[in-house]
C-alpha cells in the first residue's frame, strides 16, 4: 500500500480512532521489544539476523500492562470528545439563545416605533380637528349687541334662508316704527284697539311674528333679531322686500 493511501485513510480516521491506534502500535512495539530482548539477555557484540518466527504477545505480563493503558487511554479519549462535544453543544444553545434574544429585542423595537408613529398619526388627527374647530369659531362672527349688531346678524340670517333685504332698508324702517328701541310697544293703533298691540324694533303683532318666524331666531317677539327677520320675511312676502316698504306695513 502507498503512503499517500495510508495518509489518507489516516485523515479520515476520528480523533478517538487515531488515539486508539497510536496506542496499539506504541503497545505492539513495546510486546516485540520484551519478546526479542529478554531481561536476562546480553547484548550481542556483533548484530545478528532476527528470526522470522512470529512473536507471541498475548502472555506476556508486560502485553496485559499496555492492553490495559490503552483501554485507559481510549476510555479517556471519549471522555474528552464527549466534554468538546458538550462544549460545543453548550456554545450553540448559547449562541441561539443570544439570537433568540436579539430578534425579540428587534420585534419589540419595531412594535415600540409602530405604536409610537400611530400615536403621533392619532395625535395629527386630533390637532388638525382642533385647529379647524378653532377656525370655525374664528369664522363665527361676533355681532355687537346694539342696533347695528342686530341689523348684521339679522341679515346674515336673511341671507341663509334667501329672504331679501338690505341694510339701508331694514336701518330706515326701524328708525320710523321704533327709534331702534326693541322693547317699543304701539298701544293706540287699530292692533292695539284690537287686542294685538305692534311690538318690537320693527313693530310686528304676534299673529305675523308667529307665521314669519324665521328658524333658529329667538321665539320671544322683543327678541331683536327674531323681530327684524320675521318682519322682513312678511314683507319679502307681502312687498317683495324689505327695501320697498316706506310706511306702516
Amino acid at each position: 500500500m502507498s503512503t499517500f493511501s495510508i495518509h489518507s485513510r489516516l485523515r479520515r480516521l476520528s480523533k478517538t480512532q487515531k488515539l486508539s491506534a497510536a496506542g496499539v502500535s506504541a503497545a505492539a512495539c513495546a510486546a516485540l521489544s520484551l519478546s526479542l530482548v529478554p531481561a536476562h539477555a546480553e547484548t550481542p557484540a556483533e548484530p545478528q539476523a532476527s528470526s522470522a518466527a512470529p512473536v507471541v504477545i498475548a502472555g506476556l505480563p508486560q502485553a496485559k500492562t499496555i492492553q490495559a493503558s490503552i483501554i485507559e487511554q481510549h476510555s479517556t479519549a471519549e471522555k474528552l470528545v464527549k466534554a468538546a462535544d458538550a462544549v460545543k453543544a453548550k456554545h450553540a444553545a448559547a449562541a441561539k439563545a443570544k439570537a433568540e434574544a436579539k430578534a425579540a429585542a428587534k420585534a419589540k423595537a419595531a412594535a415600540k416605533t409602530k405604536a409610537k408613529a400611530a400615536a403621533k398619526a392619532k395625535a395629527d388627527v386630533a390637532k388638525r380637528s382642533s385647529q379647524a374647530a378653532s377656525r370655525s369659531a374664528a369664522r363665527t362672527p361676533v355681532y355687537a349687541d346694539n342696533l347695528n349688531g342686530w341689523i348684521t346678524e339679522a341679515l346674515d340670517i336673511m341671507k341663509a334662508h334667501g329672504i331679501p333685504g338690505s341694510y339701508d332698508g331694514l336701518h330706515r324702517n326701524i328708525m320710523r316704527e321704533s327709534t331702534g328701541n326693541p322693547n317699543a310697544v304701539n298701544g293706540w293703533d287699530i292692533n292695539a284697539q284690537n287686542g294685538t298691540p305692534s311690538c318690537g324694533l320693527l313693530q310686528v303683532i304676534q299673529p305675523t311674528f308667529n307665521a314669519y318666524h324665521v328658524p333658529g331666531t329667538s321665539t320671544n317677539i322683543y327678541d331683536p333679531v327674531a323681530n327684524i327677520t320675521a318682519a322682513a320675511n312678511y314683507a319679502a312676502d307681502r312687498y317683495g322686500s324689505i327695501d320697498n316698504v316706506n310706511s306702516a306695513f
